[in-house]
């Protein structure tokens, strides 16, 4: 058994060492690492924080979510919802690659341009595909309101590259606040939202107008991407990460027990309040301890990623991000759609309500992922340059349809 595990393992390692040989000397593993762990996060809390329920009488499948019932998940959201050390990786990426394009002599519309073009393709794929998709499953007798659940999944994860395609280009704004106030340029983005909240959540609260709570979407997500371009020019050091860490450790736990705010990270259907829509001063405590603790261990993570069994997973999630990004809700409805018919699937159509749903669902995990794995080959298509005009046409004709369809639903 021991020689068969041996022989199993031996083209895995094989193919570790040749990517670790790949791999230049100069590349920042730990970065590397952290984007990984931060996209890892988004489809893991998809898949554990989010559930379905089938309608009685007609089969309809209608999104539905622990947190509603099963309170004692919401601490597990703390550790899944991982934006802000997605958008600090974003900010430190986009700093350095700013960097490197004004050194080759590129112009800050071509950069702009380029990063763009490299998200929004997938997302125009998904979309694309589901355009076709939505006709077929109809046809094929899918009740409406079971598509309807399956394109609000689609489309819940893609209004992030709306906001990461605006702090791409709020880069240039980033790098000069960083150099005159280095570190303390995330600073002011906090006061903002600390001063948002105040006015929604205060003993004036009911004087306030609804939109203000609008105010905190680009402070909110710009924080931990701030932090990350102060990182990438040296002005977040250490001593800043550890300040970040234990102020935002000490904020997180204030606002929770003294100004009583809603425990969960993601929003739970029926609540009065959310963290996330628009982002709430907790949702940047969160943030300041994630970005603290990266900048803090950003060398044992080098160096643990120095392992090229360890580094090999890395690579590959890296290089699937935005397949995993904009498919794996997709994955998630494929494995639910046929099940519905069954009836009660423990854990996968039935209400998650009862910690013997999460167990279950802990147990369809794994099923999820490699259903992501199987659409990731087709799916990757629609990542690199596409092949022809008409390609072109056909993908841009078919994501408007889906974007029509999808506003009247969402």
């Amino acid at each position: 058994m021991r020689a068969d595990l041996l022989r199993l393992g031996a083209p895995l390692r094989r193919a570790a060492a040749l990517t670790d040989a790949r791999t230049p000397a100069s590349r920042d593993r730990a970065l590397d690492g952290l984007r990984a762990l931060a996209l890892l996060a988004v489809p893991t809390g998809h898949w554990l924080l989010g559930g379905f329920s089938v309608a009685a009488g007609d089969g309809v499948l209608h999104n539905a979510s622990p947190l509603s019932s099963l309170g004692f998940l919401a601490p597990f959201s703390w550790g899944l919802q991982l934006l802000g050390l997605f958008f600090l990786v974003g900010g430190y990426s986009a700093a350095k690659s700013l960097e490197r394009a004004r050194e080759r002599g590129s112009g800050l519309g071509g950069w702009l341009r380029g990063r763009a073009v490299r998200l929004l393709r997938p997302v125009l794929g998904v979309a694309a595909v589901w355009a076709v998709l939505i006709p077929v499953l109809r046809t094929a007798g899918v009740p409406e309101g079971t598509v309807r659940t399956g394109s609000v999944l689609v489309v819940q994860p893609l209004w992030y590259i709306g906001i990461y395609l605006v702090l791409t280009a709020l880069t240039p704004y980033c790098l000069a606040a960083g150099r005159r106030l280095g570190a303390w340029a995330a600073a002011p983005l906090l006061a903002v939202v600390a001063v948002v909240d105040l006015l929604r959540y205060g003993p004036w609260a009911q004087a306030v107008p609804s939109w203000l709570a609008l105010v905190n979407l680009l402070p909110g997500w710009l924080f931990g991407y701030q932090l990350g371009v102060s990182w990438a020019q040296g002005r977040l050091r250490r001593a800043g990460g550890a300040v970040l860490l234990a102020g935002g450790a000490v904020l997180f736990a204030l606002l929770l027990v003294v100004f009583h705010y809603p425990a969960s990270m993601v929003g739970v259907p029926g609540a009065a309040r959310t963290n996330s829509h628009p982002p709430s001063l907790l949702v940047l405590a969160l943030a300041a301890v994630q970005c603290g603790a990266a900048v803090l261990l950003r060398e044992r993570i080098a160096r643990l990623l120095r392992r090229p069994v360890l580094w090999l997973p890395v690579v590959a999630v890296n290089l699937s991000a935005m397949t995993i990004f904009c498919w794996h809700q997709t994955a998630m409805f494929a494995v639910a759609l046929p099940l519905s018919r069954a009836g009660a699937v423990p854990g996968l159509t039935t209400e998650p309500s009862s910690l013997g749903w999460v167990l279950a669902r802990l147990a369809w995990l794994p099923v999820f992922g490699l259903v992501l794995a199987a659409l990731a080959g087709p799916a990757r298509r629609f990542d690199g340059p596409w092949p022809s005009r008409l390609w072109r046409a056909a993908v841009g004709a078919g994501a408007a349809a889906f974007t029509v369809y999808a506003l009247g639903v969402v």
